[in-house]
């Protein structure tokens, strides 16, 4: 299995742990709210941070599984030749997207973290500049998967576009 799988696995598992707290932590919000009148504070904006977070770290594992949104209306009427091109293609597409996020994110996070930025009111602030930098990197992660699933396919691991969710399978032997 390479370095990038079992980090993509890493991140994933911790996402699913931190899944599980948030669970938790919505659950006392719940009982705080109805029990005592009193909800926990900063609930919603740990929330709020917490999903965009979830969501990017799981971003790399569901590139290298095959499990992005995709169809196959075209690619099913294409010669296996072209549907490797339109695999590349959307692969480029992949990763000018992501470089595109770091390229958009990383100020912000250097200038959230220079300033000191929060986000909410009262008894609980959450800094914004974990979350920018989360993007930041895990844009990183799922631009380098998009270039090892073109190098995959192009080396000839990957052949058919039935096989591209069977890339991790292959990438772990």
């Amino acid at each position: 299995m390479t370095a990038s799988i079992k980090g993509a696995r890493l991140l994933h598992i911790m996402s699913a742990f931190w899944i599980l707290a948030l669970a938790f932590l919505v659950f006392g919000d719940v009982i705080g709210r109805i029990a005592f009148s009193q909800p926990v504070p900063g609930a919603k904006e740990i929330l709020q941070n917490s999903v965009v977070t979830i969501t990017f770290l799981q971003i790399p594992l569901a590139i290298y599984s095959g499990s992005m949104l995709r169809t196959t209306i075209l690619v099913d009427a294409v010669p296996g030749w072209m549907r490797r091109v339109l695999r590349t293609l959307a692969s480029i597409l992949g990763l000018l997207l992501f470089l595109a996020l770091i390229w958009g994110t990383w100020p912000s996070f250097m200038d959230a973290y220079r300033i000191g930025e929060y986000e909410g009111e009262g008894s609980l602030r959450v800094p914004t500049w974990p979350v920018r930098g989360a993007i930041a990197l895990m844009s990183a992660a799922a631009a380098l998967a998009y270039a090892q699933m073109i190098w995959l396919d192009w080396t000839g691991q990957l052949t058919f576009e039935s096989e591209a969710p069977g890339a991790l399978a292959r990438l772990e032997n």
